[in-house]
């Protein structure tokens, strides 16, 4: 492991129960940025809470800057470049500096529309990060990329105008493309939100959790199990084809065998027929895993159906993708015993239990996201005078330490993560395959 990020920060914006960031911005819908800069004061941090915040609010916020959930480059086996070789790297070209010196950061973010709790409460994630990690060569601006591709390429623009050498966002996966033209053009790289392999390329990644290595990581689990057979039941959608053909590719890679593949209208209330179909095509010696790329609460019904089918649930592995880390799945008594990947839940435990100490209820899973950006954007800013946002910085070989595991990204735009395997035991989730600790190898296109 690196060495740790300093600890103890603060931000001309507090973190506030009530939304975003205080100050000069509404906590919702900002029609321009709002920027908060840093210092490297702990006593700066501890004065500004107390006189912005209640006593309960303050022992939150000083037990934030004192307790960090720290990000910074993984060290890792003898094959992996250490995180040293970035400080070599030059800058790319168009970086900005504030007057003071402070590397200029966008955060792209829907602060309106129909997902601006999710981003209100991404926002408050990026504040705790403020706090956490000692980006004080860091000046954060906060701008409004709504729900259409127009509005984040607008805000794109304004960020750049504002002297952005780095954009992280926008959540959206359409939006991020719309802004790859503005990117090639050589305007600042992005970091987006999105988990959309599509979207990936050089200047632009994705941060997200991709659905495919999901796949991969849980079939991986199966195999090593001893299970050989497999089968996947999923709604008639992109996205459930595409879980069906990154089986049936990586079980032919591991050495199994796909016996059965069905899909089902996502609408339908009626599962009984490709259930039948399912039941039929997966007859065999041999245990048998099954994909179920379906959320819950709709899972229940289709494993339900699964059931009356023929198919023994008890004689099943069901196994399926990061739509069931949610915090309700231990509700959904018929996938007891089922395997999902996902990152292990103990590494955001403590920023879980931060966050809901200092806004008043949980955050939203996607929150994590913009803690860990935010975090890693501060380090990339202490690489150098003005920070070192280029390609080669953003895709250290080594990668980076955050509350939802290590992660790097991919010359291509592509980004790697350190999955669990996590089974379904009663009301909870539990880690039965550990996430590796460090990566092996330089990431490649």
């Amino acid at each position: 492991m690196s060495p740790m990020l300093p600890i103890g920060v603060a931000t001309m914006c507090n973190p506030a129960s009530s939304g975003g960031l205080r100050g000069a911005c509404p906590p919702v819908a900002w029609p321009s940025a709002c920027t908060c800069s840093l210092t490297s004061s702990v006593l700066n941090l501890s004065a500004a809470v107390s006189r912005s915040f209640a006593p309960m609010m303050r022992r939150s916020l000083i037990a934030l800057a004192t307790s960090a959930l720290l990000l910074g480059a993984c060290g890792g086996s003898p094959k992996t470049s250490t995180p040293a070789s970035l400080t070599t790297t030059a800058p790319q070209a168009g970086s900005t500096t504030t007057a003071s010196g402070k590397a200029r950061i966008a955060l792209l973010l829907p602060l309106s529309g129909r997902a601006a709790p999710i981003g209100q409460q991404m926002q408050q994630a990026a504040e705790m990060a403020l706090f956490d990690t000692g980006a004080k060569d860091l000046a954060l601006s906060a701008y409004d990329s709504g729900d259409s591709a127009d509005t984040a390429v607008e805000a794109y623009r304004k960020a750049r105008t504002d002297g952005a050498a780095l954009v992280l966002g926008p959540l959206y996966g359409t939006s991020a493309t719309a802004l790859v033209p503005l990117v090639s053009q050589g305007g600042a790289n992005v970091i987006s939100f999105s988990n959309d392999e599509q979207v990936a390329q050089r200047g632009v990644w994705i941060m997200g959790i991709a659905a495919p290595p999901q796949v991969r990581r849980v079939v991986d689990r199966a195999i090593e199990s001893g299970i050989r057979r497999f089968a996947t039941f999923a709604p008639q959608t992109s996205y459930g084809e595409q879980m069906a053909r990154t089986l049936e590719s990586h079980v032919a890679v591991r050495g199994g065998s796909v016996v059965g593949v069905e899909f089902f209208d996502a609408n339908a209330t009626d599962l009984a027929t490709p259930a039948r179909r399912l039941a039929e095509e997966t007859k065999g010696e041999g245990k048998l895993a099954i994909l179920v790329p379906v959320a819950p609460p709709r899972v229940s019904a289709v494993l339900a159906a699964l059931t009356t089918a023929g198919i023994d649930g008890r004689a099943v592995q069901f196994i399926g993708t990061g739509v069931w880390d949610t915090p309700s799945i231990g509700n959904e008594t018929m996938l007891r015993g089922a395997w999902y990947a996902a990152p292990d839940p103990a590494r955001r435990a403590d920023f879980e239990r931060k966050f809901a100490s200092t806004y008043g209820r949980p955050p939203h899973r996607l929150a994590t996201l913009a803690y860990d950006g935010v975090a890693l954007a501060g380090h990339l800013a202490r690489l150098k005078p003005g920070g070192d946002f280029s390609a080669d910085a953003i895709t250290s070989p080594s990668g980076w330490s955050g509350v939802d595991g290590i992660f790097r990204f991919f010359p291509d735009g592509r980004s790697e993560r350190a999955l669990a395997v996590i089974e379904i035991q009663g009301d909870r989730g539990v880690v039965v395959s550990p996430a590796p600790t460090s990566f092996a190898g330089r990431p490649t296109n």
